[in-house]
């Protein structure tokens, strides 16, 4: 006696495919405070569970982070809708794995040092030495 193997044709679907779950998080990613301060970042993995009505029900974190970015992520799966499945007239539950970038921009800051030149000896005035860090925000 052979066992069957449960093919179910539908699995829940991201409304909009791929690219509208990457602008979704793009575009709803707000960055921890705590992970800024920090200089956090990395990949949070996570498994979500989705309902029949393409609700997400659970979040189950693979990979984390600190600094907040769990709990982000969290926020962001579930703010996901996916499409409504029925597979021969059953109700099921799937469970998809996510991966979530967390990537600070880089600093703007330039640094640029003002070096004295050798001259020859004249009666030219004193040269220092300066140097500065200017940040932009």
């Amino acid at each position: 006696m052979t066992k069957q193997k449960h093919k179910f044709l539908n699995l829940p679907q991201i409304l909009g495919g791929k690219e509208a779950l990457k602008k979704h998080f793009e575009s709803n990613l707000i960055y921890p405070k705590e992970a800024i301060e920090k200089r956090i970042e990395g990949i949070v993995e996570l498994n979500a569970e989705i309902n029949d009505n393409g609700k997400v029900i659970g979040v189950e974190i693979i990979k984390g982070l600190e600094g907040g970015c769990n709990e982000e992520a969290i926020r962001l799966i579930k703010a996901v809708q996916f499409g409504a499945v029925k597979n021969k007239g059953r109700r099921l539950k799937t469970k998809k794995r996510f991966k979530i970038n967390f990537q600070l921009p880089p600093e703007k800051r330039i640094n640029y040092n003002v070096v004295k030149k050798k001259q020859e000896p004249t009666k030219a005035k004193a040269v220092q030495n300066f140097s500065y860090t200017i940040n932009l925000s």
